[in-house]
């Protein structure tokens, strides 16, 4: 996943910081652990019960500091050569493989019955040039949600254009529906529906960098159609942009719209607020197709500056077995990339695990290439000027596109 306008907490130091309930002692200076932890916020509790048993069976005292997730490998660029990184992280797919291009995590080795017991896409996710450099963590995707108060489920629209028709009732204060069509991780589920694609891939599965479908006839067409959800005025002005995402989740928790599309990091939040929510998959777009998004794969890494990379790695299997990977899911309602679990009673009776399951059918993973770095980049503010009016879609997908290109064929 990329970024997700979470609340940063930034980096929490043993000294005077924020830890979470599983570090052994506060007042201890980091050196003294074996092993340091960087957890996602709001998640450490998920991996309590393990990192004590941990700690017991192996006679280590591990430190866990909470970290934005998308945020992690950045912090690890300056931490880990200055001896203040951790030995494990935490890292969304999508940037493994600018970890690998720089150095920054080791090789897992794992068996053969440990890769198969994740899901493939999953395990795919971390592996670059043949070699495993993670093991999965949780998988997630885009979802629907919506207020129960606000709309009954059998009076929502199965339809992106039922969505579009509903806002023409919006009003200055209430909206029917939002979302952050002016970002790819969002507006990438109609493109990809309209049949354009990041990279192309060859018969291998081999991403080809040079091939980009962003603006072609397809990508084109998905983004004029979205982006009269601006140009009308159906979406309020303060969406635009990537910090949009924490104006539409405060409306939602408001009770102002009736849906919106986020992810599975919301569902805790959400829960914790109280909001009488359901959830629901993405609906069927203009063409007929199913609504696709982007699937994301959240992964525990070891850093290259670890001190103790072979306990790390042990730690790295045991927080990722089955069990452990139920009890952080019962924890944080963070989907399990575990293949067993997938028909655990715990996870097909969660309304949110069977509308993600459901979704994942029509999502496609994030290359995990460093190309994937630039199309980011020049692809959000391309849609940023479209729903602003002032450009066409074809002229900002275009220039888009070319950037794209270019940048990377610097790189090589």
């Amino acid at each position: 996943m990329k970024k997700f306008g979470k609340v940063v907490l930034g980096s929490m130091l043993a000294l005077g910081g924020l830890l979470s309930n599983v570090a052994v002692s506060p007042v201890k200076a980091q050196e003294e652990y074996d092993l340091v932890v960087w957890e996602d916020v709001y998640k450490s509790n998920g991996i309590t019960a393990a990192v004590e048993q941990f700690e017991a069976e192996h006679g280590v005292n591990i430190l866990v500091i909470e970290k934005t997730y998308a945020q992690q490998l950045e912090d690890l660029r300056l931490d880990g050569p200055a001896g203040s990184g951790p030995d494990v992280f935490t890292m969304p797919a999508d940037q493994i493989g600018t970890a690998v291009v720089e150095g920054l995590v080791k090789e897992v080795n794992a068996d053969d019955d440990v890769k198969a017991s994740f899901t493939e896409s999953s395990i795919q996710s971390q592996i670059v040039d043949g070699k495993l450099y993670g093991l999965p963590k949780s998988v997630e995707t885009q979802i629907l949600f919506y207020n129960k108060d606000l709309i009954a489920e059998e009076d929502l629209p199965d339809t992106l254009e039922g969505w579009y028709e509903l806002s023409q009732n919006n009003t200055a204060e209430s909206f029917a529906f939002l979302a952050l069509f002016d970002q790819l991780y969002y507006t990438m589920g109609v493109i990809g529906g309209y049949d354009g694609y990041i990279f192309n891939q060859d018969e291998n599965g081999n991403y080809l960098p040079e091939d980009i479908g962003l603006n072609n006839e397809g990508a084109v067409e998905a983004v004029n159609y979205v982006s009269k959800f601006y140009t009308e005025g159906l979406f309020p002005d303060g969406i635009i942009g990537e910090q949009g995402i924490n104006v539409i989740e405060a409306l939602f928790v408001e009770g102002r719209v009736q849906a919106i599309i986020s992810g599975p990091w919301n569902l805790e939040p959400f829960t914790s607020a109280g909001l009488n929510f359901g959830v629901k998959e993405l609906p069927i777009l203009p063409n007929g197709e199913h609504m696709q998004s982007v699937a994301g794969v959240k992964s525990y890494n070891i850093s290259s500056y670890s001190k103790n990379p072979e306990l790390a790695e042990e730690f790295l299997l045991f927080i990722t077995n089955e069990e452990n990977s139920l009890v952080r899911y019962e924890e944080t309602l963070e989907v399990p990339a575990v293949l067993a679990l997938s028909d655990h009673p715990s996870v097909v009776e969660n309304d949110a695990a069977e509308a993600i399951a459901l979704q994942s059918e029509h999502a496609q993973l994030v290359p995990g290439i460093v190309e994937m770095n630039e199309v980011w980049n020049s692809m959000d503010p391309a849609l940023q000027i479209v729903m602003n009016g002032q450009s066409s879609a074809q002229e900002a997908l275009d220039i888009a596109v070319q950037q794209i290109i270019m940048t990377n064929q610097a790189l090589q």
